[in-house]
């Protein structure tokens, strides 16, 4: 698998996870804006790992995601971000 091909389908598999995810805590706690924080933070690095990887930066757009899943990874082995037992897409605590 060429570095663009696996850039392209870590991108998609991060978008898919993103799509999964839903913030744990209610509304009133401040852990809901943590949760946020997480997603926007996953947003933010897979915007740019969108970027690289239109300029043929697969390097740095490899690296982008792999932060923008960590985010989201991190959130659900806190706690604070819900992904309905899926144990193949993320480390969750049992």
């Amino acid at each position: 698998m060429t570095l663009e091909e696996r850039c392209s389908r870590y991108i998609k598999m991060t978008n898919e996870a993103l799509a999964l995810v839903k913030v744990a805590p209610s509304k009133e706690s401040f852990l809901s804006k943590a949760a946020e924080d997480f997603i926007d933070m996953c947003k933010n690095y897979l915007k740019d790992a969108s970027f690289f990887f239109q300029k043929g930066d697969y390097e740095n757009s490899l690296a982008a995601c792999s932060y923008a899943y960590a985010w989201l990874d991190a959130g659900v082995r806190l706690g604070i971000l819900r992904a309905d037992g899926d144990y193949k897409r993320f480390t969750q605590y049992s």
